[in-house]
């Protein structure tokens, strides 16, 4: 039994490390397509653009490995968590899944996007306005009531999320209304910066997230295992003490019986 209770928040924790060494690989992957394509301006020109430069395989398999991680938070979190929460986190796993698997058109094709662009762009646009929302839903849900830190840390990125997510949106809309014109200095337009920020914040409160998740998993294992300990105890002596009320009145002690015998074998 020791042995069990023992391997199971082993197993937890691994639980928790495979999905946040997903988002690892997939922010290192993105980093590594940014320094491969120095051709390319961060400031004014979205990631998803990379996939036409320099090892640009990377950023849809960095897309597939952040949605493989999404969908363990999304079963981690239990229906306690609230179901319209867990429910805008499937659609942004669902939205980053589906913007992996179809590439955008390369640099300066706003306003002539392809098919591939057109459902790439909607479930980008859908995801990055999905994972706010869940963050913000979950907010008061999520299993950090033993580590208020991991509280706070987790409402900072929820409203970093939220206000990237807004910026992201306002530079999005302008340099589709034929911009691009918020720009600043030599950039034309701040949507690239905008969405690295929000990339950022969002895989961040996924790591953050996830390890809630699991550690409330490992309590609860925990405290499944002290409750059957308890119970058990309990169940022993309330046996014992049964056993012991419905013993004949007649009944002979052995302790008794052989401390008479002692006595007999004296006189």
């Amino acid at each position: 039994m020791a042995m069990t209770n023992t391997a199971r928040p082993a197993r937890a924790a691994a639980g928790v490390r495979a999905p946040l060494a997903l988002i690892g690989i997939g922010a290192l992957a993105m980093v590594a397509v940014e320094m491969l394509n120095p051709e390319y301006d961060p400031v004014s020109e979205t990631l998803s653009r990379y996939v036409h430069g320099t090892a640009g395989g990377l950023l849809p398999a960095a897309l597939l490995a952040v949605a493989a991680a999404s969908a363990v938070l999304a079963a981690r979190l239990g229906p306690g968590t609230g179901r319209a929460g867990r429910a805008a986190l499937v659609v942004w796993t669902l939205g980053i899944l589906v913007a992996g698997l179809f590439p955008a058109d390369p640099p300066g094709h706003w306003h002539r996007p392809s098919p591939s662009e057109l459902v790439h762009g909607n479930a980008a646009f859908l995801a990055f306005a999905a994972l706010p929302t869940a963050a913000a839903l979950l907010r008061r849900r999520m299993p950090t009531a033993r580590r208020p830190g991991l509280l706070t840390a987790l409402n900072a990125l929820t409203w970093a999320s939220i206000t990237t997510t807004t910026a992201l949106a306002v530079f999005l809309i302008d340099v589709m209304d034929g911009g691009p014109s918020l720009g600043l200095g030599s950039a034309p337009t701040l949507v690239g910066l905008a969405e690295r920020l929000v990339i950022a914040a969002d895989l961040a409160w996924l790591a953050l997230a996830l390890v809630a998740a699991g550690g409330v998993r490992r309590a609860g294992t925990a405290g499944t295992a002290s409750a059957a300990s308890a119970a058990s105890a309990a169940g022993t002596a309330s046996a014992a003490g049964t056993a012991s009320a419905v013993a004949p009145s007649g009944a002979v002690n052995p302790l008794d019986a052989r401390a008479e015998s002692g006595q007999a074998r004296h006189a």
